[in-house]
């Protein structure tokens, strides 16, 4: 009876090859540059700011009361903050 061709193949091969413990490494990012995680934290700095000077009106146009889009300026710069944040290697 003829042999397979397969079965040679496959009991040719080492368990190195066919069984990886350590499997291949992903290359490292590089770390962000210093001055993006100062843009960030101060992208969320600003934005706490803005919100706080709205409720106490030192903004322009809060002499009567707070106006709900420096609320959500302030919100804005707060997520665009701590979206950065997931992008920080």
């Amino acid at each position: 009876m003829p042999k397979s061709k397969s079965r040679n193949k496959a009991k040719s091969r080492s368990a190195t090859q066919r069984y990886q413990l350590h499997p291949d490494r992903k290359q490292k990012h590089k770390p962000s540059p210093r001055w993006y995680g100062v843009l960030i934290l101060g992208l969320m700095v600003v934005g706490v700011v803005i919100i706080v000077t709205n409720y106490m009106q030192i903004l322009p146009g809060t002499s009567l009361g707070a106006k709900p889009l420096y609320l959500f300026v302030g919100l804005g710069f707060i997520l665009v903050g701590f979206v950065g944040t997931t992008r920080w290697r």
